[in-house]
């Protein structure tokens, strides 16, 4: 009989990276800065709720956000335009951000000065759940044009998020499938805890909403 080693590459990897999360949170609370990882699928409206939410809040708060991508600098150059201090972090074709890279992108960027900081997150609905960033507090967007039976396919990036918000809601009436009830269902099914909130980010609608919660965690950190 054959005797082997069998070594879990992949739990000692998530173990490293969680413990290195947790010093960076260490970290940044010393600095009084509040860490959101927001993520999603491509094409939910990131940016565009990136860019609402800077402008409401750009007078009352200094913030960064932190573009992931595999390439280009598009959303960094959007995001500053819309008043927030911005860096393009490239993954080098890794499909979500660790707790080294962000750490990485906050000495680049420089957060001493800043009250809020978004992690735009890579582009998908399975690799940035399975990482730790080292943020406070993790949001995700699902548009209604995904469908609401994305917390059935992909409930760890549901399973892991203290908000959600379901943007798109101006299209609603052209996707008279999508069940609101449904998709709060089972969302809470998944993560009782989870917030979740209907929003227009073009529209503007339950944006006020969403700046409380927000507004409401940047106090709690600070304290």
């Amino acid at each position: 009989m054959e005797e082997y080693k069998v070594i879990e590459v992949k739990e000692s990897i998530f173990e490293d990276n969680n413990a290195d999360a947790d010093r960076l949170r260490d970290e940044i609370k010393t600095k009084k800065t509040c860490l959101i990882n927001l993520m999603s699928a491509p094409g939910s409206g990131k940016t565009t709720t990136l860019c609402r939410t800077i402008e409401r809040l750009k007078d009352e708060m200094a913030i960064g956000v932190m573009e992931a991508d595999i390439d280009s600098d598009v959303d960094a150059a959007t995001v500053s335009r819309a008043g927030a201090k911005a860096i393009q972090v490239h993954t080098g074709g890794m499909c979500h951000m660790d707790a080294d890279m962000t750490r990485q992108g906050l000495q680049e960027m420089g957060c001493d000065d800043l009250d809020l900081v978004f992690i735009e997150n890579v582009g998908n609905l399975v690799c940035p759940a399975e990482f730790d960033t080292g943020a406070v507090k993790n949001a995700m967007i699902l548009s209604v044009p995904e469908g609401d039976d994305k917390p059935l396919k992909y409930p760890l990036m549901f399973s892991v998020c203290d908000i959600v918000l379901i943007n798109k809601c101006d299209a609603l009436p052209a996707f008279e499938d999508f069940s609101k009830e449904k998709v709060v269902e089972r969302i809470h099914k998944i993560n009782p805890n989870a917030s979740v909130i209907f929003i227009s980010a073009k529209k503007g609608e339950g944006m006020d909403e969403w700046i409380d919660w927000l507004r409401g965690q940047v106090r709690l950190w600070q304290d």
